[in-house]
């Protein structure tokens, strides 16, 4: 098995480009799979680099409908027209950031829902025995405040984003489990409730934003909910790979909770294999 984070925000030691945006690559003795396409076709710079053939993935998954994970799907498709691509049906709606009286599309290209290879989901599914998805996560245990400006537009209304376009990839291989999630807007403990509930506890590797990032100072409650979070993911058996959304801030936060449970991802680097 082998995982690579092909795009994230901050770069590695790898001289690839890194830029606000998500992609991970994994590798399994039956599969070449994408979760996400990152923000551009820098993507594929940096695949090219890394010794990727993009010719060679068959499976890709949209993590949900934001720009910073889809932007790479158009250039990819040009260039491997056969590969199942996954997304939730509810990704292809108008989403915006509605902050400081200013409104922002971070919805997905449209032209994505003409291509051919496109497969639209309305619930999980499994593929096979390697590689599943889920998506319906309800909870709001720590839900993600940053959450709060983002918003679906239906007709000349905005309302709050529920997240019901997210979905979840677990690869089951070589003896693990390992859970992809691309933002985690759900809060990443429902997420990990769900999961227990459908694959009977805790995986073995979590490689996910956090969505905790903020371009000003955090108050005492949220410094408080991050800390609760890394509290209760530090009593699980689980690495974690995180970067993209979380932020450098809570995940020093997090880190100094969580120990050697925690790592930062980079565009280049590997989270596990």
């Amino acid at each position: 098995m082998k995982i690579l984070n092909l795009m994230e925000d901050t770069a590695g030691e790898n001289k690839v480009f890194a830029e606000h945006g998500f992609c991970v690559y994994i590798e399994t003795l039956m599969h070449r799979i994408l979760v996400d396409t990152g923000a551009s076709e820098k993507t594929w710079d940096n695949a090219g680099k890394l010794g990727v053939d993009t010719g060679s993935i068959d499976l890709v998954f949209l993590s949900h409908g934001h720009y910073d994970h889809s932007g790479g799907l158009l250039s990819f498709a040009e260039q491997n027209p056969n590969a199942k691509i996954y997304m939730h049906v509810r990704a292809a709606d108008d989403y915006y950031n509605l902050k400081d009286g200013r409104e922002k599309y971070i919805g997905i290209d449209k032209r994505i829902l003409d291509l051919p290879q496109i497969v639209l989901l309305e619930k999980g599914c499994r593929i096979d025995r390697e590689i599943s998805v889920f998506s319906g996560v309800t909870g709001r245990r720590k839900w993600p405040k940053s959450n709060l400006t983002l918003k679906r537009k239906t007709g000349e209304s905005y309302v709050q984003d529920s997240f019901d376009h997210e979905q979840y990839v677990v690869v089951e291989t070589e003896g693990k489990k390992i859970l992809i999630s691309g933002c985690a807007h759900n809060g990443i403990l429902n997420i990990l409730d769900c999961f227990a509930r459908l694959y009977h506890g805790a995986p073995d590797i979590v490689i996910s934003g956090f969505h905790m990032a903020k371009n000003t100072e955090y108050d005492e409650e949220e410094r408080r909910l991050i800390r609760d979070v890394a509290k209760e993911l530090r009593k699980m058996d689980t690495q974690f790979y995180t970067g993209h959304c979380t932020g450098t801030l809570a995940f020093q936060i997090m880190k100094e909770i969580m120990g050697d449970r925690l790592w930062f991802m980079h565009s280049g680097t590997p989270c596990a294999g």
